[in-house]
């Protein structure tokens, strides 16, 4: 099988996890290469993503580094086990792929934490409010690439959509619900979407008044997705240049810590849908 040329996230994701054994175990990738019987290039292209893994020599690889860890490795296994295409594949060669990584990430997360300051979450967003979001991107966006981005954006809500989709916590700060993306129609309409979401047994909205002052993480995007082991946990964050991905344990740590802050500042999620109420009513 050919390299690939462009890995996606989830799949450099599943090469680090393999270098991190490696590693901590103390052997080289011509070592650990001639352990499976296979051309010293192959560990490497492994590591990176470029080369697929089968669940079987992913186990073979965890016995040799001595990884004991058993969830770990089952969690592992399993993500080298998934090579259908997801949806956002469709997409690919017509958005920037990082774009295509946070559907990825959302579509195998098992629960996603979101704290925003200025923008009401991709995932929530109607498609008014998305195209108006768009559309003040700099440099400005031609209308057929923000008609693309729109229509990948409303495909990600499918993963709310399915059987058990993913537990879905929001933490949005006032200033985010009373910007006015698309003018003030727009603005209400997507306050009562959020609250008609937020309905959901999967979904918890929890608002941060501007009267609750300073907070930690204030000013920063942040979407954390829960793996099937902490471990494999990802952060998201939203940048000028596109997504960052973060998957450092200490690094880690410090989001969780951050979004357990703010949810201890913000309003309850009753209390909080009874702020978005009033917000709307006053458009």
């Amino acid at each position: 099988m050919a390299p690939r040329s462009t890995p996606t996230a989830r799949q450099r994701r599943l090469g680090l996890e393999l270098r991190k054994m490696r590693v901590a175990a103390g052997m080289t990738t011509e070592y650990a290469a001639g352990l499976l019987g296979v051309p010293r290039t192959n560990v490497p292209n492994m590591e990176s993503g470029r080369s697929g893994i089968s669940p079987e020599r992913v186990r073979t690889l965890a016995g040799n580094y001595g990884c004991t860890d058993h969830a770990l490795v089952d969690a592992l296994a399993a993500m080298a086990a998934d090579r259908g295409k997801g949806w956002w594949e469709a997409y690919r060669g017509q958005l920037p792929e990082g774009l295509l990584d946070i559907a990825e990430m959302e579509w195998h997360a098992t629960r996603i934490r979101i704290a925003l300051s200025v923008h009401v979450p991709g995932i929530l967003q109607t498609e008014e409010h998305a195209r108006a979001v768009f559309a003040a991107v700099i440099p400005p966006l031609a209308p057929e690439e923000i008609e693309v981005r729109v229509a990948q954006r409303m495909d990600r809500h499918q993963v709310l959509d399915r059987p058990e989709p993913p537990e879905l916590d929001v933490i949005v700060h006032e200033a985010a619900l009373r910007m006015e993306f698309g003018g003030s129609v727009v603005a209400r309409r997507q306050l009562e979407h959020l609250l008609l979401m937020s309905e959901r047994e999967a979904v918890t909205l929890r608002v941060i008044p501007f009267k609750a002052g300073g907070f930690p993480g204030a000013g920063q995007s942040v979407v954390y997705a829960e793996a099937a082991v902490p471990p494999l946990d990802t952060v998201e964050l939203d940048s000028t240049h596109g997504p960052e991905f973060i998957d450092a344990e200490p690094q880690l740590d410090k989001y969780r810590a951050v979004l357990s802050a703010a949810e201890a500042v913000a309003l309850t999620p009753s209390a909080s849908r009874d702020f978005v109420h009033a917000l709307a009513a006053d458009l």
